[in-house]
Formats: C-alpha cells, structure tokens, sequence
C-alpha cells in the first residue's frame, strides 16, 4: 500500500451499547460514522474526513486487530487489551478513556467465608483447603491472564483455573469452583449469587478505551488523518471537561492569572494584559470555587459559559501517540 494511497483504519463495536456509545463520542468530536449500505455492512467511513476507513468489529477482534496493525486505532475495553495482550505496552497505547463501558475485574468469594476479606486471608484459606483435600483451590474465570498475574502479585500461589464457558458467578453454587475472577459494574449480580468482593479484590477498574496500534504502518498520510482526528477529539474533552470564565478584575492581572492555575488549574485564554475581561479556563468541578475567589479579589460579576470546543495549538493526544510509534 502506497503512502499516497493508504487510508487509516479505525476499529469501532459493531453492536449494542458500546457501538451507541462510541458513535455517540465520535458525534461529539464532529465525526459522524456512517456505516455504509446498512447494519450488515461492516465497513463505514468518517463524514468529512477523506481517508478514514471505520471498521465494524466486535471489542475482542478490535483488540487482535490493533495488536496484528491491521487496525491504526480502535475503541475497546481496557480489560480485554490486558487480558488478551499480555505485553500490551508494547503493541498498543491506550490514548485516552472514553467514559463508557465502565466496570471492574474483581475477585469474588462466597459471602459464607465470613472470615475472608482480603487477598492475604484468601492464601491462608488456598493453604488450608489443599492440606485438608489434597488438592487446589478453584477459580472460574475468563481472564486467566489477569488472574494470573494479580494472584502472583499478592502472593496467591494455592489454586487452579478453571476457564469459565458460561456465567461465572454461578460456578462457586455449581459446585465447579470455590471463587471467581468476573467483570462486574455494580456489583449486584454478584450479590444475588451470595458472592462478596474482596476489600483489596479489586483487580483492574476498566472502561473503553481509544487504542491505537503500535505495529500499524503509520505513513504520513495516516499520521496526518490520525492528528485531524485526535485534534477533534482534544478540542471536544477540553471543552466538555471545562467551562469558559470571564471576570474583570483590578490590579496585577499577572499574578493573578499565576495563583488561579496554581489554585483551581485555571489559565488564561484572553485579556491577561489589557483592560476589559479576562478569560479563563478552568476545570468544570472547580469554577463555584474560582468564581468565589474572582469575587474577593475584586469582580463584581463572574460569568461562568460551556463551550462546544477548544482547539489548541498543541494536540496533546496526538503528541502522546507520535511519542510512540517514532
């Protein structure tokens, strides 16, 4: 493939929520996905962006794509790069979350082993099980490569896997395993199955992801749609994360501007050396507090606006990503 030639491909859930969420973080960034001759086409593109191949895949085929390059960047859960890339770093970097798809791979025991609660009390009990049966404990799982490395890093030595076909917080009532390695949101399925989280049981809080591949052959074209991309993406979290304010304020505009960043992460967009307002930036949890504080320092008035997006000239996402792939 030529580099004149060469589109960028861009992986996306080929269904149910994650697919509406995903298009829905796209539609934000100004990029429409559009899915070519309907639901059963599994390839589409991004109105307005010439070049942009989007690809229809489900999270699990996302995460092989983006590892074999096939893929440029892609939207999938944390969980499954982890699990499915056990030398992750290297293949893919994961640029930023997406706020969706939330949920946590936790261990789970039956809330009848009233008297464990962490990953330490859970050691003794592997111990104890396998001197008094002469066999392992039992954990159903599907992510046998996460379970494996978060036992191993908290000293979890007595127990085998079971890989679990079906739902695995029935297994431990099955009587196929003793406790569970699952994916939970809220926890309540766990519950109805008399199951308990460990208190340091917690083994990765994961959400969707914007992945891109490491092995993927980034030419200049590519690189540049991947910027274009990114600069949107950039522009849409800034403005979605923050809140434009605006004070006119007396004195030395200067210092001021210094101790609201040091404060309130504040900056200034416009008017740090001129009569008039000036203009902040500022992150969204923060503005009662920075607009308290405008206030005692002399405004009579704050204005607080949400903005649609904030374009900067530098991309920091794409800065993150080139940092990689050289």
């Amino acid at each position: 493939m030529s580099e004149t030639n060469s589109n960028l491909v861009l992986a996306v859930p080929s269904k149910g929520r994650l697919q509406e969420n995903a298009n829905a973080f796209f539609g934000r960034a100004g990029l429409e996905v559009v899915r070519g001759r309907g639901l059963r086409d599994y390839r589409g593109t991004l109105a307005g962006l010439e070049g942009v191949e989007i690809a229809f895949l489900s999270a699990s085929e996302i995460v092989s794509q983006l590892a074999a390059g096939t893929a440029h960047m892609g939207v999938t859960g944390e969980d499954l790069v982890r699990e499915t890339l056990p030398d992750a770093d290297a293949k893919v970097e994961l640029l930023t979350p997406l706020g969706f798809g939330n949920a946590n791979v936790v261990v789970a025991v039956p809330q009848a082993w009233i008297d464990v609660r962490t990953m330490a009390d859970l050691e003794d009990v592997a111990a104890a099980f396998r001197a008094r049966r002469g066999e392992r404990m039992r954990v159903a799982t599907k992510y046998v490569n996460l379970t494996r490395m978060f036992f191993a890093q908290t000293g979890v030595t007595d127990y085998r896997i079971v890989e679990s076909l079906g739902a695995t917080e029935g297994a431990p009532a099955a009587g196929q395993a003793e406790l569970i390695v699952d994916i939970t949101t809220t926890g309540a399925t766990l519950a109805a199955n008399a199951l308990k989280i460990l208190d340091d049981g917690v083994m990765l809080r994961s959400e969707a992801n914007l992945v891109a591949s490491l092995t993927a052959n980034w030419t200049a074209r590519t690189r540049e749609l991947a910027r274009a991309i990114l600069g949107r993406i950039s522009a849409e979290e800034e403005a979605r994360t923050t809140r434009q304010v605006c004070a006119i304020v007396p004195g030395d505009r200067a210092a001021l501007v210094a101790e609201a960043d040091v404060q309130f992460g504040a900056r200034a967009l416009f008017g740090i050396a001129k009569d008039g307002p000036l203009t902040l930036v500022a992150p969204r949890k923060k503005v009662a507090a920075l607009a308290d504080w405008l206030i005692q320092a002399g405004a009579q008035h704050v204005t607080v606006a949400q903005m649609d997006y904030v374009f900067s000239a530098r991309n920091a996402l794409y800065e993150k990503l080139s940092a990689r792939i050289g």
